[in-house]
């Protein structure tokens, strides 16, 4: 069990990371890493990051609790973000504190900003659709309970 979780959560960060590294990647080769380029990339790159972790959301929420895939979640992110943030600019061309400790930070705050907007709608989509674990266990309680016939008492 516990390699298994692992896996997920290493598969999780190296996702986020390919999809970094692809925005990056297209940036610097298909437009010669212009401004609004890098601008542009970044916004469907943290777009994308929003998706994929809500939608990992949404889906690991119907069968476990959140005790148990959040945690998974939040480690894949972090991993992600960490890799991203530190390894990725070495793909543009550059250092990741090239342009400063406040580039450096603003992109860790949007990269957390994007990461828990993400993972937020994928669930509250979950919790409204009532598909969510707790939702349907209080389906299956509700449906066993009016199954049941009705209980004579005698006096």
């Amino acid at each position: 069990m516990r390699q298994q979780r692992w896996f997920r959560i290493t598969v999780l960060a190296v996702a986020l990371f390919a999809i970094n590294a692809v925005a990056r990647l297209a940036v610097r080769i298909g437009f010669g890493g212009s401004d609004t380029a890098q601008g542009r990339g970044s916004i469907v790159m943290f777009a994308l990051v929003a998706v994929v972790l809500g939608t990992l959301a949404f889906r690991w929420c119907q069968y476990r609790r959140p005790s148990d895939w959040l945690p998974d979640l939040g480690v894949g992110a972090l991993a992600g973000m960490l890799v991203t943030v530190l390894v990725g600019p070495f793909l543009s061309g550059s250092q990741p504190f090239a342009n400063g400790g406040g580039e450096f930070f603003a992109q860790i705050w949007l990269y957390s900003g994007c990461a828990i907007a993400g993972t937020l709608v994928g669930y509250w989509t979950a919790v409204m659709l009532a598909r969510d674990y707790r939702s349907r266990s209080l389906q299956a309680f509700s449906r066993l309970r009016t199954s049941r016939p009705r209980r004579v008492v005698r006096r």
